[in-house]
């Protein structure tokens, strides 16, 4: 186990591991269910353990009070302090652990540890949260994912579900990110003769906020799922007359956007919109910060 002790930022901070923490202000559980641990609530009186914390994810929610949240969200509400005084107490007073989780590299070879149980509607209160950080609408994310529940080393997980054209999942959580068996990419048919291009689903699902007024029938798309993946997808992208790339902007990403525009004047990169950002969400995220910090200026 790996201890230290230095000068936490707001995001480390935030992975400090929930059940450790509460311990070291005395609180612990008083039943353990799998990755869920309940508590008699830190923040108010009571006598039945409603206070409940995920340990895989790292995230807690309190049951009589309806809030829930990461370790800063909790420190706030325990210390009653402002994020900047929480940051001073963490830095000031404790050695801290990561939590433990898993995590599984995505690759065209998907963990064969993972059995997907089955899939739901999405309510996860984590999962909600997350798309919430994401700056991605539930309603969006509900029209192409699932909750899903699954299976590794034995024990049972919750995460965002994204199918494949051959029935496999890409799955997210604040915490993992892997995916099921078979491997493949997400193709949307709807008879456009232009294709749009992603990595990963977290863009598809930004451009779909973004381009939210374009009608559904105005392009096709392609989520490589892996950008490995790139070659096993030109078939149906270069079926389109242009095809335009929202690849990621690290060396692998623009590898392949530089590679196809050599190959073909169909394709166009599209990643100059978030030049300084790691991808498309990436960007959508900071611009909504961006813009929110512009407006509190003015309001000023």
């Amino acid at each position: 186990m790996e201890f230290r002790k230095q000068r936490l930022s707001l995001s480390e901070a935030k992975e400090m591991d929930m059940v450790d923490y509460l311990s070291r202000l005395g609180y612990e559980p008083l039943k353990i269910r799998n990755n869920d641990f309940w508590y008699l609530s830190p923040l108010r009186e009571e006598k039945t353990p409603s206070f409940k914390v995920n340990r895989n994810l790292n995230w807690w929610y309190d049951h009589g009070l309806g809030k829930g949240g990461n370790l800063i969200d909790f420190g706030i509400e325990y210390h009653h302090c402002s994020v900047g005084e929480m940051l001073d107490k963490l830095n000031g007073n404790f050695f801290f652990q990561k939590p433990i989780v898993y995590h599984s590299e995505i690759s065209n070879e998907p963990d064969p540890k993972i059995k997907v149980l089955g899939d739901f509607a999405l309510t996860s209160y984590a999962l909600l949260r997350y798309l919430e950080q994401r700056r991605i609408p539930v309603v969006i994310a509900e029209k192409y994912c699932r909750e899903i529940c699954y299976e590794l080393n034995g024990k049972t997980y919750y995460g965002i579900g994204f199918k494949n054209d051959s029935g496999g999942w890409e799955i997210r959580n604040p915490y993992f990110k892997a995916s099921s068996s078979p491997k493949d990419i997400t193709t949307f048919k709807n008879g456009s003769d232009e294709a749009v291009v992603f990595e990963g689903f977290t863009d598809f699902l930004s451009f779909q906020f973004l381009h939210k007024n374009l009608p559904e029938n105005s392009q096709d798309f392609v989520v490589l799922n892996s950008v490995s993946f790139f070659e096993r997808a030109r078939l149906f992208m270069e079926q389109h007359q242009s095809i335009r790339l929202y690849l990621d902007r690290d060396d692998a990403g623009q590898k392949y956007s530089k590679r196809a525009l050599s190959m073909s004047t169909k394709y166009a990169d599209e990643s100059k919109l978030y030049k300084n950002h790691k991808d498309l969400n990436d960007w959508m995220v900071n611009s909504d910060k961006l813009q929110k910090k512009h407006l509190r200026q003015k309001l000023r």
